[in-house]
């Protein structure tokens, strides 16, 4: 069996290629540890041994284990083949899919839907990391309701702008035709975005912003250019290069999946979202099945139920 099987095209692919639970099985065990005896999660210098059913036992602890351990899937009573299920319905759909509608989709209550579909979306935190160079945009946006939509006895004041009194800050990086990463922040002051664009471009990128005084001084980490706000919009008259339509153009199909998709997103699930975008978004050019292998091989990440619950 090769490692990422490429032949699965659809949902009923899928059901064939994984007929039973002892298949995903296999199929993990190969992506996680290769033709070797896995490392003990409890102890890693110890000498581990292989048992039946899929078992594994560590010697110095005298505890057992499996290719569950410590990965999205541990001490969750689903079947693996649910599992994949919901990792193939979840990236599939371009905007994502809600709980209510996976937990119809597998046959299970809609609040493990929701727990299952948290910790795919902690896993897909591989990808919101990149490295960016080369021509990077850099932009914020403000996620949450409209005033307008508003009762009037509900409408806040001091909530225009890039004020988070009713919104959640988002700030984003985008490496023209390549990745982005997309961050949730408290606000969107100097001190908040720039340690974030130090962390994430190279220091020989040419950096394009809009004129928010949150990016002076960028010029000190690389080459900076600001598109200056004047009477009829963001405008230039040199260099048709410059601008910043591919980080404009994310953010329009990040609230069309955040905001759009899902009736609520609390702060403190946002960054969850943002990284199943972010997912989507820079694995675009690849085939389905490759979109699927990857987060399957990437999900060795726990997620326990009361760190989500506690944000």
């Amino acid at each position: 069996m090769s490692t990422f099987n490429t032949d699965i095209k659809s949902l009923f692919d899928l059901a064939e290629r994984f007929p039973t639970e002892d298949s995903c099985i296999e199929y993990l065990e190969k992506l996680f540890w290769g033709d070797e005896l896995p490392q003990s999660p409890f102890d890693n210098t110890s000498k581990v041994y292989k048992c039946k059913n899929h078992k594994y036992k560590c010697k110095n602890t005298g505890k057992y284990f499996n290719v569950r351990t410590g990965t999205m899937y541990d001490s969750s009573n689903i079947k693996l083949r649910k599992w994949f299920m919901a990792v193939w319905l979840v990236t599939t759909h371009k905007k994502g899919i809600a709980s209510l509608q996976l937990a119809k989709d597998i046959n299970v209550t809609q609040a493990t839907a929701w727990f299952m579909l948290q910790r795919i979306r902690a896993a897909y935190g591989i990808e919101n990391c990149a490295q960016l160079d080369g021509i990077v945009e850099a932009d914020e946006a403000m996620v949450g309701g409209k005033q307008k939509n508003r009762h009037k006895n509900k409408r806040l004041q001091g909530t225009g702008g890039r004020s988070t009194v009713d919104k959640d800050a988002v700030f984003g990086m985008a490496q023209r035709d390549g990745k982005i990463v997309v961050l949730a922040v408290k606000d969107c002051d100097a001190s908040t975005l720039q340690p974030i664009i130090k962390k994430y471009v190279s220091k020989d990128s040419l950096l394009i912003t809009d004129s928010w005084n949150g990016y002076n001084g960028m010029d000190s980490h690389c080459n900076h250019y600001m598109i200056k706000d004047q009477e009829h919009g963001y405008k230039h008259d040199y260099n048709p290069e410059i601008h910043t339509n591919c980080i404009e153009g994310a953010w329009k199909h990040m609230k069309a999946s955040v905001s759009g998709m899902y009736n609520h997103v609390s702060r403190k699930h946002l960054q969850l979202y943002l990284d199943e975008f972010v997912y989507r978004h820079n694995m675009r050019k690849l085939p389905t099945s490759d979109q699927f292998n990857w987060l399957v091989a990437n999900s060795n990440v726990r997620t326990k139920y009361k760190d989500l619950v506690n944000g």
